[in-house]
């Protein structure tokens, strides 16, 4: 692995950090979303500190380069990440929805009497 990949991925994981900080510290991120990307900083972290561990990734997995396993792993986990979002927005839109709707029963219940 690159030392310019070595130092972007710390660049990034300091910028996630900060990004991530600033957000908690305003009330605009929930803990499990925090910890899910100061996580993702800190593997960053590691995986710059310790190329080690993306060379015996990419050989052990085939990948052809560390670079390319860094790469894949970052795609892979902001593909797990979306899909956990969609889930949760599903879930919120059937609540919403069963929620407006009892609502609507209850303000045209009222209306009535």
């Amino acid at each position: 692995m690159s030392a310019t990949l070595r130092i972007f991925l710390i660049i990034c994981a300091l910028v996630v950090l900060a990004f991530v900080v600033r957000k908690i510290k305003k009330a605009q991120i929930t803990a499990g979303d925090s910890i899910f990307w100061l996580f993702t900083s800190l593997g960053f972290v590691v995986l710059a500190v310790f190329p080690q561990i993306a060379f015996f990734f990419a050989d052990f997995l085939g990948v052809q380069s560390p670079s390319n396993f860094v790469f894949l792993v970052i795609i892979a986990l902001l593909l797990i990440r979306e899909f956990a979002i969609q889930s949760e927005l599903s879930t919120l839109r059937t609540k919403l929805t069963a929620l407006v709707q009892e609502i609507a029963l209850r303000d045209a219940d009222s209306s009535s009497k």
